[in-house]
């Protein structure tokens, strides 16, 4: 059931359709998403609590990738399928759009608040 509330929450979605294209930290998630910091980690909480993502620390950040293997057959099965939906969806492309920008820019500049959501 945990998968199942993990993925069904928009902004979660929104995130592991975002962990799709690369490794990122709160910072860039924040600014693509353009929500606030202490709510994208919250987001992510509950995505690592339900076995879609993993994390590692680099000096202050923390980054997040889609994980690499599902704790249960529920979070695998959830996780194909976002894998598979929502690339048509407005919002996601919007996203990718404004994930190429963030990773174009400076990455301590992005976390350092310089960068705005557009």
């Amino acid at each position: 059931m945990a998968a199942l509330k993990a993925a069904a929450d928009p902004s979660r979605a929104r995130i592991l359709k975002l962990l799709q294209s690369a490794e990122l930290c709160v910072c860039q998630l924040r600014v693509v998403l353009g929500l606030s910091q202490s709510t994208v980690s919250g987001h992510l909480a509950v995505l690592r609590d339900a076995g879609f993502v993993e994390s590692r620390t680099r000096g202050r950040w923390t980054f997040y990738r889609l994980a690499g293997s599902a704790r249960n057959c529920y979070t695998a099965a959830v996780g194909a399928l976002i894998r598979e939906w929502l690339d048509d969806d407005h919002t996601v492309r919007s996203d990718r759009e404004r994930l190429k920008q963030v990773l174009q820019a400076d990455a301590e500049r992005v976390c350092r608040g310089g960068e705005k959501r557009s």
